[in-house]
């Protein structure tokens, strides 16, 4: 069992919130990439790790995994096997259960300070510059290949070298 409760029960509405900013970046700046399954993985993996450090409390239940290209959540991989972008640049619109999604967090000040601070310092990453970050990072180096990452890990990690850091 779990020592840490958690913000949102479900980490696809954390998903959804980070499809909808990206999707609204994409239509502001025409520079902004499409969000990809890679680069939302490692994001979850920042969101972890901030509000763990910052609250001690996990922004969503489900654990991390250390995979070959860094943490996942392995509901989030499953849901998005197989497709690089997504986010549909081309769209007129979202789903409205996204969009809903996006605002039910975005109303939540604790919430959205953590996914708006991942934002702003990893956000302009690309998924490989993530990917390569998260190779050189603690709980990734201390966790066998598709082992869990530790929570505690994560929080020790993040509370020295992130937050504090």
């Amino acid at each position: 069992m779990d020592k840490y409760d958690y913000f949102v029960n479900d980490v696809l509405k954390v998903v959804n919130w980070f499809k909808i900013r990206n999707f609204s970046d994409m239509k502001d700046d025409r520079n902004v990439e499409p969000l990809s399954q890679m680069k939302v993985m490692k994001l979850l993996y920042y969101v972890q790790g901030v509000s763990l450090a910052v609250y001690g409390k996990k922004m969503f239940p489900d654990n991390l995994v250390a995979w070959k290209y860094g943490p996942v959540v392995e509901k989030v991989y499953d849901i998005y096997r197989g497709q690089y972008a997504i986010v549909d640049p081309f769209a007129d619109g979202m789903p409205s259960e996204e969009i809903a999604d996006y605002i039910d967090l975005s109303n939540d000040t604790t919430v959205v300070s953590v996914l708006e601070a991942v934002q702003d310092n990893y956000g302009g990453m690309s998924a490989i510059d993530l990917m390569n970050k998260t190779h050189e990072e603690l709980p990734w180096l201390e966790t066998s290949q598709s082992g869990t990452i530790s929570n505690d890990l994560i929080k020790y990690y993040f509370e020295k070298e992130v937050v504090n850091g």
